[in-house]
This record gives C-alpha cells, sequence and structure tokens, in this order.
C-alpha cells in the first residue's frame, strides 16, 4: 500500500507538470491581451460580441465570477465528512486548470484573429463558467475518481462544454445569459454519464456507506457556501447578460425566486423529513436549484410576482426530487449522485428552459417595456423641457434579449422553437460527451485488478476508512493526503 500511494501522488505531480507545460507553451504561442478591451473600435474580424459596452464594468463582473467559482462551488464539494477538505483542495486544483484550458479552447471559438486568441476581463468570466460546469460534473463522481482522473475530465469536459456552447449561444442564437442550459444542464448530465460509465456495482454497498458518513463540518461547509450563493450569484447569473439595464432584471429577479424557494423548502422538508426545520444542506440545494432555474430566465421575466412563483416552484421540486427521485436514479438507472446534482442542477436547468421557452413565446416589445439611459433617474433629476440637451434614443429590450426577433430575422415562434430545441440538444451533448468521457477514465484501471481504483482514491484520503490502520507515526500526514 505505502508504494501505491507513493506511486499515486508520483503520477498526479507528474500529470499536473505536463498539463500546465502544455499550457504554458499554448499560452505563449497564442494568447494576446486584446484590442477590444480598450476605449476604440474594436477590429471588424475579432468577434466582440462578448465585449462589456463598458469597460470599467468587466472588474466586478470578473471578481464576482470568479469568487463564486472558487468559494461557493468549492465550499459546496465538501459533502463527505471521509472528503470534504480533500474535495474543497481537489477543485481549486481542477478550477486553476480548467480557467486556462477554457480560456484557450473559448479563444479558438471565439477570439481567434491572425493566428491568436485575444482575450480581457470578460473572457475569464466566460471561462469562469464552463469551469463551474466542470465543478457540478466533479460533484457526480465525488469519491470515486482520483485527482489524475480530475484533471483529465476537466481536459475533455472544457472542450465539449465549450462546443456546446458556441452551437447553442453562436449558432442557434439561443438566449441563456446565465447559462441554464450550458453550465448547469450540461455539467449535472455530463457527471451523471461519467458516473453511469465508473459504476461498479461490488462497491455499491461501500459508496453508499460512505455517502451516509456526513459529520459536523457538512453543515458548516454547508452553512458558508449558501452565504456566498446568496451574496455573489444574482451578479453571477447576470455576468454575460447583453446590457446592464438587462442586468438589472436578471438580479433582481434572481434575488426574488432565492427568496421565495428557500421560504417553500421550510414548508415542504418537515413534511419530507423527521426533522421539524430544515438543516442548511436543504437550504443549500434550494439555493441552488434557484440559480440553475432562473439563469435563462433571469433576464426575461418581466413582473417580480413571476420570479416569486418560479422560485416558489422549483424550492418545492428539488427535495422532493432528492426525496425520490435520487433513489430511483441509483436503484433503475444505477447511476450513484454523489452530491445530487441532479436535483439541484439537472432538473431545475430543466425547467429553466422549459420556462424560458414560454416566457419566449410572450416576448414583444410592449412585454418587455424599453431601456434607456435615463433608467433609474429621480424624476428631480430628469432634464427640464427646456435643455438644451438631446435626449439619448431609446432601444427596446427585446433587442437585448432577442436581438435577431427585434431585427425581424426570426420570428417570436421561430426563437421559441430555437430555444426549445437547445434543451434536448444540450441533452444529447452531455450524455454523449459524459460517457466518452467515462470510459476514458475508466481506461486506466486495468481489468484485472478491480480494487486499483479504490486504492488509488484512498492515497489522497484525509480521513483514514474505519478499521484501517493508521500510518505509521499515529497521525495522517497532513498536507499530502488532502485531495480527491
Amino acid at each position: 500500500m505505502p508504494e501505491h500511494t507513493a506511486a499515486s501522488r508520483l503520477r498526479l505531480s507528474g500529470l499536473c507538470f505536463l498539463l500546465q507545460i502544455l499550457n504554458i507553451l499554448l499560452f505563449a504561442a497564442f494568447v494576446r491581451y486584446s484590442p477590444g478591451g480598450s476605449p476604440g473600435p474594436c477590429p471588424p474580424q475579432l468577434n466582440c460580441s462578448r465585449r462589456s459596452p463598458a469597460s470599467a464594468f468587466q472588474q466586478p463582473r470578473f471578481q464576482d465570477a470568479h469568487i463564486q467559482v472558487l468559494l461557493s462551488f468549492g465550499l459546496l464539494v465538501a459533502f463527505l465528512s471521509r472528503y470534504g477538505p480533500g474535495s474543497a483542495a481537489s477543485s481549486i486544483l481542477v478550477t486553476a486548470f480548467a480557467i486556462q484550458w477554457a480560456l484557450l479552447i473559448q479563444g479558438f471559438f471565439y477570439f481567434f484573429l491572425n493566428g491568436k486568441i485575444y482575450v480581457e476581463a470578460q473572457s475569464l468570466v466566460s471561462a469562469d463558467f464552463c469551469t463551474a460546469a466542470v465543478l457540478i460534473s466533479s460533484g457526480a463522481v465525488l469519491g470515486r475518481v482520483s485527482p489524475g482522473q480530475m484533471l483529465l475530465l476537466a481536459l475533455l469536459e472544457v472542450s465539449l462544454c465549450t462546443l456546446s456552447e458556441y452551437i447553442l449561444l453562436g449558432l442557434m442564437a439561443v438566449s441563456d445569459s446565465g447559462r441554464s442550459l450550458t453550465v448547469h444542464t450540461f455539467g449535472a448530465y455530463f457527471g451523471l454519464a461519467v458516473s453511469r460509465v465508473l459504476q461498479q456495482p461490488h462497491k455499491d454497498k461501500r459508496k453508499r456507506e460512505e455517502q451516509r458518513d456526513k459529520g459536523q463540518q457538512t453543515d458548516v461547509f454547508a452553512v458558508v457556501g449558501t452565504i456566498y450563493l446568496w451574496i455573489f450569484w444574482p451578479s453571477f447569473t447576470s455576468s454575460t447578460t447583453a446590457h446592464h439595464n438587462a442586468e438589472n432584471w436578471a438580479v433582481l429577479n434572481t434575488y426574488f425566486s432565492l427568496v421565495a424557494s428557500t421560504v417553500a423548502t421550510f414548508i415542504l422538508s418537515p413534511l419530507l423529513y423527521e426533522e421539524s426545520t430544515p438543516r442548511m444542506v436543504q437550504i443549500q440545494d434550494a439555493t441552488l436549484a434557484v440559480m440553475a432555474m432562473m439563469g435563462m430566465a433571469g433576464e426575461m421575466l418581466a413582473t417580480p410576482f413571476g420570479a416569486l412563483i418560479a422560485g416558489f416552484l422549483v424550492g418545492l421540486i428539488s427535495p422532493l426530487g432528492s426525496r425520490f427521485f435520487t433513489p430511483l436514479l441509483h436503484s433503475r438507472l444505477k447511476i450513484q449522485d454523489t452530491c445530487g446534482v441532479h436535483n439541484t442542477h439537472g432538473l431545475p436547468g430543466v425547467l429553466g428552459a422549459l420556462l424560458g421557452t414560454l416566457l419566449t413565446l410572450l416576448a414583444t416589445a410592449d412585454t418587455y417595456g424599453y431601456s434607456s439611459p435615463l433608467e433609474g433617474i429621480t424624476q428631480s433629476q430628469e432634464p427640464v423641457a427646456s435643455s438644451p440637451k438631446p435626449v439619448p434614443s431609446v432601444a427596446c429590450r427585446l433587442e437585448l434579449v432577442f436581438p435577431l426577433v427585434a431585427q425581424g430575422s426570426r420570428t417570436v415562434p421561430e426563437q421559441a422553437l430555437m430555444q426549445l430545441g437547445a434543451l434536448p440538444l444540450t441533452l444529447l451533448l452531455a450524455a454523449l460527451g459524459g460517457s466518452l468521457t467515462g470510459a476514458v477514465l475508466k481506461i486506466r484501471v486495468p481489468r484485472c485488478c478491480r480494487d486499483a481504483q479504490y486504492k488509488e482514491n484512498a492515497a489522497f484520503r484525509e480521513v483514514p476508512e474505519e478499521g484501517s490502520e493508521p500510518s505509521a507515526n499515529g497521525k495522517e500526514e497532513l498536507g499530502i493526503s488532502t485531495l480527491v
């Protein structure tokens, strides 16, 4: 066992070295700072569709998105007492690699000009979104893959996630600013497909026991992670909206749905579980479910009460799925979902796509009203009638959310059909990509040694299994065994 442990850690170190050297070489060859980040006009050959109208607005967007990925997702994957600290460390490793790889892959799709990739702050926001999909997928296979396998998963998923995003947002012109489909739905079902391929029947009992191995630290991580979700996720959901005025809708609708979902959790949890009040983990799941659903519908909902209704419904669906659907996934489909990503990201993402399709059918210039630079100015601040200054031109919000519809290039039913068709396409790409990735990860384990994978994972545990022998010095070697 010590020899196997040392070999596992050396393989991880070598893989990290090779991947980082690869990133450095590719960055040196292709990546440059974008001229689109300057106040001047954007070069016509460069795709600046993702460029924010105000460059000063990009830095807060990047900060909120990056804090959300590093802190919230890092804490939320600390689910099992045996894997908690190691999972947080593993998520930081995956994040560090996935951001670099996403900048490269997305750059080839969106920002490639004259043989170079041009990046700016908004490029990092897009890379954070892609990294979030990888972290969501990791929740489905938590405790059953080694750090090296997680890096390989990130390598493949980032590429497939970017391809899915390019097809949906670039070619089909689907409106999904908060990434209900391209992040939450894709990440959840990609991870579930990987989990299904990696399923090992002879270890099911062991893994179910590990899933029930929850200590006090689970609630501690859930408290901190949920607080960060409340603070940063509304801006995370709206960080890629087409215009800062459309962002106001996304932020407000997200907050309204968030509070309604939390209340719904307190209503339903006592009916499903023995506890009189929900645990923080259940409130955390409700918070995640809201964000997954509001990713697409956030900038489409035109009324606050609509956001309250949507949040209340998803707050009921998430605990119901956790109580009834998760056991069904395991017993019928042989899918082990360690962190319940299907109930917190998959189902809510599907509901968000369906809600977005419905709202698209209701999209008109009258429904969306108008958005102008005068929005938010109080009556006392409005210019008087005799002011010689010209009144700014008024832009319809419809142009910001559905530009092709506003331009007349696409009708409302056609846009709704695109929104609806993006859902099965996302599920297909996630299932195929996850199955392929799971098959690649499974190749690394020799068929003749059924326990090789389990022993490799055990080498990176923070806490030994019950009944296992402690290390020679009577304590764990902290600092080198904190990765899952």
